[in-house]
């Protein structure tokens, strides 16, 4: 059973769970230099990390940059779940937090190989020409957020 856990900062156990994901996908399978990867800025960010049968297998860190756009980065699923539609569960769950928080936009900055994945979740691509970011091709993405409303139908 894949279960998420939430957390701000970097004093918990579940940091080290978060950091062990990035470290094998970022650093390991991408080849991204470490002082890029661990950039000093995890001790500011909300941090999720999801658990299938009490592994460790997929996180992503958060952060406002403005009172309603949340920013979601590093996120990452371990190579041997892929496929298993973790990736959509972790952002499904990162998307419910944000309305919970009061967010009206979620933004990140997706590998192109992963375009794909970002759109079919009803991302879009914000700029027309990518960019380099630690090597990798990148796009910035937006999703605009509609908060739950309290309507009869969605009450019963």
């Amino acid at each position: 059973m894949l279960k998420f856990e939430w957390f701000e900062g970097t004093h918990s156990p579940e940091y080290r769970d978060a950091l062990s994901i990035r470290e094998k996908v970022f650093i390991k399978e991408q080849n991204v230099d470490v002082a890029l990867e661990i950039d000093g800025e995890d001790d500011q960010r909300w941090h999720i990390v999801g658990y299938l049968n009490e592994q460790p297998v997929a996180t992503s860190r958060v952060y406002f940059i403005k009172p309603n756009v949340l920013k979601i980065q590093r996120v990452a699923v371990s190579k041997a779940v892929r496929g298993q539609h973790i990736g959509l569960q972790l952002m499904q769950n990162v998307e419910k937090w944000a309305i919970e928080q009061g967010a009206k936009e979620l933004i990140l900055s997706a590998q192109d190989t992963v375009t794909p994945f970002y759109e079919k979740l009803g991302f879009n691509i914000a700029n027309e020409v990518g960019y380099m970011d630690a090597n990798i091709p990148h796009h910035d993405m937006a999703k605009s957020l509609k908060p739950k409303s309290n309507s009869f139908n969605e009450v019963f």
